[in-house]
């Protein structure tokens, strides 16, 4: 089984802030490989089905983004789930011009707390995630502010535009193929 975690804060306030792009994700990729609605499940939101020969889940956290790890630990008892192989997490990236991707095997939380908060629970770094760049935050604004306000309209179309190959690249993941999907999709 294949976990694709997408962080993100529940709510509607947040729904257009840049730190739910995660979710936006998570809800392209369901509309792709046609998974149907989200149904609450513990600490998420899930839907899944088969993709590219794989039971695939896609999970969003409700837990807030501080707390997103705890949306995993269902997950990290099953038996032949590996979290290096079976996991990508899907993380808005206040560090990266809007609409830039980078898809990564392992890495540092660099300062986002919900990666920290996975980290946390799986006790590693060594984890593949996907960052979608959001734009850093203007000259004098606090990054919590610029994380937690919507995006331009310019900006949400740019990002928007790209998560149509989302679907495509992490299907190359699904099929074991991590430096295919880097490939296709870091940009």
């Amino acid at each position: 089984m294949k976990v694709v975690l997408g962080l993100g804060n529940p709510g509607p306030k947040y729904d257009a802030t840049r730190h739910n792009v995660g979710w936006w994700a998570l809800d392209r990729l369901a509309h792709d490989w046609k998974l149907g609605s989200f149904r609450k499940e513990g600490p998420a939101l899930v839907t899944g089905g088969v993709v590219a020969g794989e039971e695939v889940l896609l999970v969003k956290p409700t837990t807030f983004m501080n707390r997103s790890g705890v949306a995993l630990r269902p997950f990290l008892g099953r038996e032949g789930f590996a979290v290096s192989r079976d996991l990508v997490v899907i993380v808005d990236d206040a560090t990266r011009s809007v609409g830039r991707l980078r898809l990564r095997p392992s890495g540092s939380a660099g300062g986002h707390n919900g990666l920290k908060s996975i980290e946390a629970v799986l006790g590693s770094r060594d984890y593949p995630r996907l960052r979608i760049g959001v734009g850093r935050p203007p000259s004098g604004e606090d990054l919590v502010s610029w994380v937690l306000s919507p995006m331009s309209e310019e900006d949400e179309d740019q990002v928007l535009s790209l998560l149509t190959e989302l679907s495509e690249g992490l299907e190359e993941w699904i099929r074991g193929d991590l430096e295919s999907a880097m490939n296709r999709l870091n940009r």
